[in-house]
């Protein structure tokens, strides 16, 4: 896990942050992500409260990206953005003192602020379990839509909180009928690479991501799921 820490600063941080992302910054700690205007995702990271700051704890390699987007956004509020030093650990057994609950889901356990660590769980595993996208690999900037890749199941996107960047097109895909498309956990027999096409029968079903104990993270189409689907070498199967 290689993560950098942003601090928000100034009073108009709360207001300034709620205008932008998909969750609302008042029930923080809580995860969100930036769009695009045409409602794709750029990033996503945990929002944490620390005293008159706000935390934006964000994939490194993300964060340049996301300190330009968002100084872009400043124009006339009262904010300050940096980026700070600050290590952070997580884990999955008992939390040390300090530490939060990971917001997303109960199994992906705690994290704390200013400290180092990991705990050595099997993080790629509880992944799969629960079908949780990564920064990066199921979550492509310029490309995932949020509710395609479990955002309201995970608590990161709030459908009351009033107007966001990419808020329109969310909301419309929130009040189709069902989505045709999304990530799913499959089973699986063999391997194959991150970004492997999956079909079945010559048609296209998806991309297959994670893998671990038999199962698997993919974007698919559900109606396309079925006994036949494979990737590369790899064979998959409904869970």
């Amino acid at each position: 896990m290689t993560r950098q820490i942003i601090r928000l600063t100034g009073e108009d941080r709360e207001a300034f942050l709620q205008g932008l992302v998909t969750n609302d910054i008042r029930r923080a700690p809580c995860w969100a992500a930036l769009l695009t205007p045409q409602g794709k995702y750029l990033v996503d990271f945990l929002v944490i409260p620390d005293g008159d700051a706000l935390l934006i704890d964000v994939e490194a390699q993300l964060a340049p990206d996301l300190l330009r987007r968002l100084s872009m956004y400043k124009l006339r509020s009262k904010v300050v953005l940096e980026a700070v030093d600050m290590p952070v650990a997580r884990g999955t057994g008992p939390a040390p003192e300090g530490a939060i609950a990971d917001p997303r889901h109960p199994a992906l356990g705690w994290r704390l602020y200013g400290q180092a660590g990991d705990d050595g769980s099997d993080w790629n595993a509880i992944r799969v379990a629960h079908c949780i996208p990564e920064t990066g690999i199921e979550l492509v900037p310029n490309d995932t839509y949020i509710l395609e890749a479990g955002f309201e199941r995970l608590h990161g996107v709030d459908f009351r909180k009033g107007c966001y960047v990419g808020q329109e097109v969310t909301a419309r895909m929130k009040h189709k009928t069902e989505l045709r498309k999304g990530l799913q956990v499959l089973r699986i027999e063999g391997a194959a690479a991150v970004g492997t096409p999956i079909t079945a029968q010559g048609r296209e079903v998806g991309t297959l991501f994670t893998q671990s104990g038999g199962q698997a993270i993919a974007h698919v189409r559900h109606d396309r799921v079925g006994p036949d689907m494979q990737a590369g070498e790899a064979r998959l199967f409904p869970a």
